[in-house]
């Protein structure tokens, strides 16, 4: 058997190899487009916030309301700890503490109140500086 020859095709230069860039225009057009619609969807306008006073007011209030819930709770159970250890205990210095200590949690619990109070009814008084009472 004879070998064959196979002629070897020449060589391309590097640079011919290479197809031409295609750029797909229509594609980049609906990117930038669909880019602009979603940007456009997910802002929210700005007239629809408030300033940015009242929204601290509100979120104060919130928080206050939220703390005085919580204080109030926790007095109730912790008074109502402090009167048990008051009523069924046979020592002397554990009702002398238990009273103390409902002192402690009444007075606690009228300044958290109080604070509150002076709040929504002192402050309007005081209102740009001035007294207007």
């Amino acid at each position: 058997m004879k070998k064959m020859m196979i002629p070897k095709s020449p060589r391309k230069p590097e640079h011919e190899n290479r197809l031409r860039p295609h750029i797909p225009v229509a594609r980049i057009a609906y990117t930038a487009f669909l880019c602009v619609m979603m940007s456009m969807m997910f802002c929210q306008p700005a007239f629809a916030a408030t300033d940015v006073w009242t929204k601290a007011k509100e979120i104060m209030q919130d928080v206050y309301n939220q703390i005085l819930l919580i204080s109030t709770v926790a007095a109730i159970v912790t008074a109502s700890v402090a009167l048990l250890m008051m009523n069924f205990s046979r020592s002397g210095k554990t009702v002398d503490e238990s009273r103390a200590w409902l002192k402690r949690i009444c007075i606690t619990w009228i300044i958290l109140n109080g604070l509150g109070f002076i709040m929504a009814y002192i402050t309007p008084f005081f209102s740009d500086g001035k007294w207007t009472g």
